[in-house]
């Protein structure tokens, strides 16, 4: 397992990878998002740390920042952005069976990744 990785978005950090869970601080460049994507095993918790997100979950946009929680249900389609002016950082608490990156179904990437 890699503990650190580098994305064309960002970075994540693998903090606990356990049979039970997977807690990764995932790093957000301004302006930019990952992709528009999907699990079938897994749930996640979003905890911002730092920054400002807009959150799409099954085409729904929210906006959070510092000390807010977002909840990703199992199969729910979701997308972070960075939409302040500094890096974005969350925890990210992965739950189920499986956390492998495998596990990412991307519906919409604009990093040509689908």
């Amino acid at each position: 397992m890699d503990i650190y990785c580098e994305r064309p978005w960002g970075s994540y950090t693998n903090l606990i990878d356990e049979e039970y869970t997977k807690v990764k601080k995932i790093v957000i460049h301004k302006g930019e998002s990952p992709s528009y994507q999907y699990h079938h095993k897994r749930s996640e918790i979003w905890i911002i740390v730092k920054g400002k997100a807009e959150v799409k979950i099954d085409n729904v946009l929210t906006k959070h920042e510092v000390g807010e929680v977002v909840r990703i249900p199992i199969k729910a389609a979701h997308q972070v952005r960075n939409i302040g002016e500094d890096e974005l950082v969350f925890i990210e608490v992965q739950l189920g069976e499986y956390f492998g990156e495998d596990d990412i179904v991307r519906l919409e990437d604009k990093y040509g990744r689908i």
